[in-house]
């Protein structure tokens, strides 16, 4: 700190030199005696180190508040020290000003998304009734030629919905994570039978090998991200291919989804994480919204797990889920 005061009183120390100079310049033409030339300029620096000592001491204590009120400041900069200048005076009227004008942004954004987030909240659960009207309507008329490509229409409609509704609980800091014992094998198989009418219309095979696995997590939340992931690999799956669903002999506790789908360009992998990313794949789709592995990716981190995606264009997808034990991340 003691460095910090001192390039702030440079100038000063400089001006002080200076006038000692000249005291001691006129000194010398008018043959002032050495002896009292040396006490005259040793009771200078004497009451100007006596100024400087007050004055650091003054220095830290205004620091010291100032951090004090900076480790505050969301409540207000109502604590300031008081102004050792009409400058300063002018900059804590500034900071003040600038302070009610953010507090009063910030209240009307918080307004406003709360606002948005009861809309959105109330929308994507009101439209699950019509949704289910639409169901029990195609159930009723499974003789119409397009029942069956209008009931997966609807169950994408479904899956987008529900993804509505994660993104709302994750944006608002969700604390709904009950951690437990999670059979893996159970959440994959009902998984996979929530998107079976899909493997079956798209002609794409399954191979499931059952992991054993047992994971410390929740299992809502792990079945969404394992729902996205098989999600995902369908969508990019063309006919006839396949999806491998096993657990890898080389990382402990690791559930690997692996397709033999269209691939992932290699400019594209590390971004595909990114809120709203859609990539080469996404734009020539036009269906994709970006936000599914980015929920995944938000969801994993905070159950503690851990998830990669490898790929090779043409060749297919493979991703990992890691779901050895670590320190679960609570926000």
């Amino acid at each position: 700190m003691i460095v910090k005061y001192i390039q702030s009183k440079f100038k000063s120390v400089l001006l002080f030199l200076l006038f000692l100079g000249i005291f001691c310049f006129i000194a010398y033409l008018y043959h002032m005696p050495a002896d009292a030339l040396i006490y005259a300029c040793l009771l200078c620096i004497f009451f100007a180190v006596v100024f400087m000592v007050y004055s650091y001491c003054r220095y830290c204590q205004r620091v010291a508040v100032l951090r004090d009120v900076r480790a505050r400041i969301e409540y207000g900069p109502e604590e300031l020290p008081a102004s050792a200048s009409h400058i300063e005076g002018e900059y804590q009227q500034m900071i003040e000003k600038l302070f009610q004008r953010t507090s009063a942004a910030i209240s009307a954004r918080d307004r406003q998304y709360s606002e948005m987030m009861d809309y959105y909240t109330l929308w994507a659960h009101q439209i699950k009734t019509p949704i289910a009207v639409m169901r029990l309507l195609l159930q009723s008329e499974r003789q119409l030629p397009s029942a069956d490509a209008l009931q997966m229409e609807l169950f994408k409609i479904e899956q987008y919905v529900e993804m509505v509704l994660q993104y709302l609980w994750l944006g608002e800091g969700s604390s709904d994570f009950l951690l437990g014992e999670v059979p893996v094998d159970r959440v994959i198989k009902e998984s996979v039978k929530k998107y079976s009418t899909m493997f079956i219309k798209k002609h794409v095979s399954l191979d499931f090998r059952e992991t054993g696995m047992i994971a410390i997590s929740d299992e809502k939340w792990l079945a969404f991200v394992i729902e996205q992931l098989i999600s995902n690999s369908l969508k990019y799956t063309l006919p006839e291919g396949k999806i491998s669903i096993y657990a890898d002999t080389a990382l402990e506790n690791t559930l690997v989804i692996e397709d033999t789908g269209i691939g992932i360009q290699a400019e594209d992998l590390p971004r595909v994480f990114d809120k709203g990313y859609t990539g080469y794949n996404g734009r020539n789709d036009k269906k994709s919204t970006g936000i599914g592995l980015y929920l995944c990716r938000l969801i994993v981190g905070k159950l503690g797990h851990e998830l990669t995606i490898s790929s090779e264009v043409g060749k297919g997808t493979k991703v990992k889920l890691s779901m050895a034990y670590k320190t679960v991340r609570y926000e």
